[in-house]
C-alpha cells in the first residue's frame, strides 16, 4: 500500500510506538533521561523513522528562541584531522536537528573577522579548538555556551572542555622507545603556543628524565613539512652525539624529519627512529611507514557536540579524556650498538 503524503505528526508516532504524545516529545527533545525508560525511548525513535517523521524545527525553533546552529572553531584546515572533528561533530547534531557551520581560523594573521553579524542572535553555542582560540575574541564566542577542545580545564574559557588523553599517549612513545633501548632523543616540537603541545613537552620530558643515561634535545619547528625539514637538518648537523630517536608532535612534522634524513644519508630506522602523532593518511605514505599515535578524530567531533548539547540543556556532560593508541610501524627500531 502507498505511504500517504501527508506528513506523519508527533501522535502518529505515539499512536505507532504506544506511547503518549507527552513521551514522544520528551524523547525525541533529548529530554527523556530520568523520565522515560530506554525501552520507551527505543519504540518511539523506531516508529520515528518508520514513519519517516520530521519535528517542524522552524515553530519548535519559535518556542524555545533558539538557532539550533553551532559554530566549530579550528585551526586553518592543513590536515584532514579537523575535518574528521568536524564530520563527528556534524553527525551528532543532524541527530539532534542541529546544523555546524565550521569557521577555520587563518593562521599567522590572528583573529578574522566575524562571519556573523550578531554572534549572539545567530548561534547556540561554539565549539573551538584551543589552538584558534584567539578567533573567539572576534566572534564574541566566549559570550556564548562554549566548549573547548584540547583545553587546559584548569584554565579554560569554556563552560566544558573535551580532551584527547595526549599525555598517554606521548608516554606511550616514550616507552615503546625507551623499552628498545633509545637514550638519546630529539624532540621535534610544534611552534605553536598551545596547551596540547605543552602538555606534549612536559610527558615527555618527564618520561625520558625518569630513566638514567637519557639526554633529550629539542628544536621547534611550524607545523609544515619545510619547517621540520629545516629544524631537523639544523638540530643534526650540530656539534655533539647524534640522537638516535626523532619524537615529532605531528605527522607532518614526521615528513619533514624524513627528508632531512635523506638529505643526510641517514637511513629509518636504521640510523635514526621516527615517531609522529595524529595517525594522518600520510603516516602510512611514508617509507617506512611511521609509528604514531592514533587520535580518534571524529570520536573528538562526537564528544565535543554531545558536551555542548549537554551544557545547552543544564546536564552534566560525560567525564574522562579520550584514549589513544601508539601504533607500531616500520619506522622504530633498536638503536645501532655503540
Amino acid at each position: 500500500m502507498a505511504r500517504s503524503s501527508t506528513r506523519p505528526t508527533s501522535r502518529d508516532v505515539a499512536h505507532a510506538a504506544g506511547v503518549s504524545q507527552a513521551a514522544v516529545s520528551l524523547v525525541l527533545g533529548e529530554k527523556w533521561r530520568g523520565r522515560v525508560s530506554e525501552a520507551t525511548v527505543q519504540r518511539v525513535r523506531q516508529a520515528a523513522r518508520d514513519l519517516g517523521y520530521r519535528p517542524n524545527l522552524a515553530a519548535r525553533n519559535l518556542r524555545l528562541g533558539r538557532t539550533r546552529t553551532v559554530l566549530l572553531v579550528v585551526p586553518a584546515l592543513t590536515t584532514e584531522f579537523f575535518a574528521g572533528v568536524y564530520t563527528g561533530a556534524a553527525r551528532i547534531a543532524a541527530e539532534h536537528g542541529f546544523g555546524v557551520v565550521l569557521y577555520p581560523s587563518p593562521a599567522g594573521i590572528g583573529p578574522a573577522r566575524s562571519p556573523f553579524g550578531s554572534a549572539e542572535a545567530a548561534l547556540d553555542g561554539v565549539i573551538a579548538s584551543s589552538m584558534a582560540a584567539d578567533a573567539l575574541t572576534a566572534i564574541r564566542g566566549d559570550q556564548l555556551p562554549l566548549v573547548m577542545l584540547d583545553s587546559d580545564p584548569a584554565g579554560s574559557l569554556g563552560a566544558a572542555t573535551v580532551n584527547l588523553d595526549i599525555a598517554d599517549g606521548v608516554r606511550q612513545v616514550a616507552d615503546h622507545l625507551l623499552g628498545l633501548g633509545h637514550r638519546r632523543f630529539l624532540h621535534i616540537a610544534a611552534d605553536i603556543a598551545s596547551w596540547t603541545f605543552e602538555v606534549r613537552a612536559r610527558e615527555l620530558a618527564a618520561r625520558v628524565g625518569a630513566v638514567e643515561g637519557t639526554v633529550l634535545g629539542t628544536v621547534r619547528a611550524p607545523i609544515s613539512i619545510d619547517g621540520a625539514l629545516a629544524a631537523t637538518e639544523a638540530a643534526l648537523t650540530g656539534p655533539g652525539p647524534r640522537p638516535t630517536a626523532l619524537v615529532c608532535d605531528d605527522d607532518k612534522l614526521a615528513a619533514g624529519a624524513y627528508k632531512a634524513l635523506r638529505r643526510l644519508d641517514l637511513r629509518v630506522p636504521d640510523d635514526i627512529s621516527v615517531t609522529g602523532l595524529d595517525d594522518l593518511a600520510l603516516a602510512t605514505a611514508l617509507d617506512p611507514e611511521l609509528t604514531t599515535v592514533r587520535l580518534d578524530a571524529e570520536l573528538f567531533g562526537e564528544r565535543g557536540m554531545q558536551t555542548l548539547l549537554a551544557v545547552l540543556e543544564g546536564r552534566e556532560p560525560e567525564q574522562g579524556d579520550i584514549p589513544v593508541e601508539l601504533v607500531v610501524r616500520g619506522s622504530t627500531a633498536p638503536p645501532r650498538p655503540i
